[in-house]
């Protein structure tokens, strides 16, 4: 038994061993001619990309239905058609001043209602209406509490104009279709927006208790800083990563956009002073479009994290068939395209992905989930084995892993704890895969189908955002996975039926699979109290409450503009249930949600929420959102870095177990080294909540590929700390406490004391 003493006194001898833990001598160099190559690339698939037949570029459709009023002459079918789209073009361009009087003619042209096109056209005047209310508040003249629901307080439009006229429009439709419930959803949010809702909603129209808190639960709100610390860039969806990626301490962030015309990725360094600075130029990232994802990995083990750049999500046919991009870090704040170099250039349309160590040799295997939208032109799955010198071999066919489908959510763990790395992917197709991991045969690393043996095959129904979590706390992984099927095709409908009281079957739900320990699974999300409709995309999770269960955010939406469907956070109670707290933490942004990070920004002890936030369309973009954790009580809690020797550098893969004795009771949580969800990535780092535990019993890993594990006793909390693989030394960070534009909690109560290593 070692004795390792850690008293402040001794305390500028362990910070150098910290900082040999996680500085590195710098590499590389950023490699501009490799970086321009790609950028070459994507600058080519965007020119194909501007193409009418593209659902996605309302540029060239603005362009084909201006020239196609032209061209019609006194052809008055053809002239109203082109108008009804070109509207669309300018409402999804956000040029909704232009589209409103023109809509405002359509519905009087006898073309369009012989056509049917009436009530659409109507909807859509209603909805050019409420963007304009929206363009002028909440875009022009963005606060924190812009387009949070429930709206009030500041988030209450100054400017009527556009809210009014959606309210006469909706009032107009829901006279003749008083059964439509999109309509009366969306006519509610409109009178919220003026301060209305609910005492001058008509009685036929109002959904009553929509800004109610019904949680029960004692809920500091949060409060979003992004515009202080001009986090809020203004985007369209993509991706966010938070990590350290300067090995400093502190958590950077980088973000993308998935457009391939006009997308940047942005790279903010924590200034370590309550500041971030965007570096994207210095970092070699200018001209780096698309990507509606991002995932983190240190994919060549030299001890800086690197991205990979996912792209050509929902856009069909040729029009998605568009390069990842590994962005390897350099160890000096600059990134160097090594996709090409590396054997990862291949052009499936994907925004999902996984690093994991497949074959436990010690270095990051990736997992890329493509979509196949056209039978006729498959788009298989991708294993790219690494071959052990930083280059990746693709043996998904050999693997049996080279499935076909439209795969939006891939995630991965050790399901059945046997030591290897598994697979699961959701899918819009309706179908759910489970993948066994049977280890190498004959040379390669094999995976078996197990869907249906695993109790998994229960639903046939689309779902987008999936992960693998230890909610209860029992050693297994579990599985969550959203449903992204709304009844009659839209997402208000569902919402206001769900409010009404008079859920629609057709529509599907959230979804929670308890790991039963035999390899099977089953569905307790009615128990848990997740069998509503939340319509995720970008969602991950945390523990904001520091109580050692994991909650939940999950930002909503779809591209139709009208999916006003305020993001979710559900709350977990001891592993039994989860509560929608949503209301009470003020955190429902209605704009369309996206990559979500949980982290302890501001190094207080307890996880924030960074949320990209923003649609499809140029219409649709949106400022992201970073929402600073007040403090929800005085749970404490351990942040853990752990550095791989033997097994992969980042320690992807690792499983940790921290035990501790809370008010008598010793407990465990259980926590694997990952970034999250399918959608947005959390720090590698393990932010531990452990309740009202002054001390930590025991902290065990499993590292990924070794048998042998690695146990620590009597460490005290609150504090930051780095573990390498086969060491015997606990390495303390000294992480100062950042003042974003909040009260912090008193750090004199976690100061470190003595910790026995065994």
């Amino acid at each position: 038994m070692l004795l390792v003493k850690t008293r402040p006194i001794i305390f500028l001898i362990i910070l150098p061993l910290f900082i040999s833990c996680k500085q590195q001598p710098v590499k590389f160099k950023l490699d501009k001619e490799a970086n321009a190559q790609m950028v070459h690339i994507l600058d080519s698939i965007a020119k194909l990309n501007y193409n009418m037949d593209n659902p996605f570029s309302p540029e060239a459709q603005l362009a084909f239905f201006d020239n196609e009023i032209i061209k019609a002459g006194n052809n008055q079918t053809r002239i109203a058609i082109a108008k009804y789209y070109k509207a669309e073009a300018l409402l999804k361009l956000g040029r909704e001043k232009e589209a409103i009087p023109l809509y405002a003619q359509l519905p009087k042209i006898p073309e369009l209602e012989m056509r049917g096109l009436t009530q659409t056209v109507e909807e859509e005047y209603a909805l050019a209406n409420l963007r304009y209310g929206e363009r002028t508040n909440c875009v022009n003249n963005h606060m924190a509490e812009s387009c949070v629901f429930p709206i009030k307080g500041a988030g209450m439009h100054q400017d009527e104009t556009g809210s009014k006229g959606a309210i006469a429009v909706y009032d107009a439709i829901l006279k003749k279709h008083p059964e439509d419930l999109t309509s009366r959803w969306l006519i509610n949010i409109a009178y919220m927006t003026i301060g209305e809702y609910p005492q001058k909603v008509p009685a036929l129209y109002l959904i009553p208790g929509l800004d109610t808190d019904r949680s029960g639960e004692n809920i500091k709100p949060f409060t979003d800083v992004a515009p202080d610390l001009k986090l809020d860039t203004r985007n369209k969806a993509g991706g966010a990563v938070v990590d350290d990626f300067n090995n400093d301490g502190y958590l950077d962030l980088i973000t993308s956009d998935w457009s391939i015309t006009d997308g940047p990725m942005h790279f903010f360094i924590n200034n370590k002073n309550g500041s971030f600075t965007d570096i994207t130029d210095q970092a070699g990232l200018t001209g780096y479009h698309g990507g509606l994802n991002m995932i983190q990995a240190d994919y060549n083990n030299d001890g800086f994290v690197d991205i990979l750049v996912l792209r050509g999500a929902w856009m069909p046919g040729p029009f998605g068939k568009q390069p990842l991009s590994l962005l390897r870090n350099n160890g000096d704040c600059t990134f160097t395209d090594v996709t090409i170099q590396t054997g990862l250039l291949s052009f499936h349309p994907t925004q999902t992905g996984v690093w994991k160590d497949f074959n436990n040799d010690g270095h990051l295997d990736l997992f890329i989930g493509a979509e196949t939208s056209n039978p006729y032109d498959p788009q298989p799955c991708s294993l790219f084995m690494s071959n052990g010198d930083g280059t990746f071999t693709n043996v998904a066919k050999e693997a049996g892993c080279d499935i076909t489908s439209f795969v939006k959510g891939v995630a991965s763990a050790d399901y059945n704890n046997d030591g290897l790395q598994d697979i699961y992917l959701s899918t819009v197709m309706g179908k759910k895969v489970l993948l066994k991991n049977e280890g190498v045969q004959n040379g390669v690393i094999h995976f078996k189908d197990v869907t249906e043996e695993a109790h998994l095959n229960d639903l046939f129904v689309r779902t987008f955002p999936t992960w693998f979590w230890d909610y209860d706390n029992d050693g297994w992984p579990d599985l969550f996975v959203c449903g992204y099927q709304p009844g009659h095709n839209s997402i208000a409908y569902t919402l206001a039926a769900e409010a009404l009281g008079k859920p629609d079957p057709t529509a599907s739900h959230m979804y929670l699979y308890h790991n039963n320990h035999d390899g099977t699974f089953t569905n307790v999300s009615q128990q848990a109290g997740l069998g509503q409709s939340v319509f995720a995309m970008g969602s991950n999770f945390g523990d904001f409450d520091n109580d050692g269960y994991l909650d939940m955010y999950l930002g909503t939406g779809n591209p139709d503009y009208k999916s006003l469907d305020p993001a979710k956070l559900f709350r977990n109670i001891g592993g039994k249930k989860f509560v929608d707290v949503t209301t009470a933490a003020r955190v429902g942004n209605i704009q369309k949600g996206h990559a979500v990070s949980f982290a302890d920004f501001d190094n207080d002890g307890d996880q924030d929420i960074f949320a990209e936030v923003g649609g499809a369309y140029l219409g649709d973009a949106y400022f992201n959102s970073f929402y600073l954790n007040p403090g929800q009580n005085s749970n404490r809690w351990i942040s853990i870095s752990l550095q791989g020797i033997k097994s992969n550098r980042s320690a992807i893969g690792a499983r940790l177990k921290v035990t501790f004795t809370e008010n008598g009771i010793t407990r465990s949580v259980y926590r694997d080294v990952n970034s999250g969800g399918s959608f947005g990535c959390s720090p590698l780092r393990r932010e531990i909540g452990i309740g009202q535990a002054d001390m930590i019993d025991e902290i065990t890993i499993t590292w990924p590929g070794i048998e042998k594990v690695q146990t620590f006793k009597n460490i005290k909390p609150c504090r930051f700390i780095c573990i390498q693989q086969d060491s015997d030394n606990i390495r303390e960070e000294n992480l100062k406490v950042l003042g974003f534009k909040s009260q912090h909690k008193d750090m004199m109560a976690c100061l470190p004391v003595q910790a026995t290593i065994k």
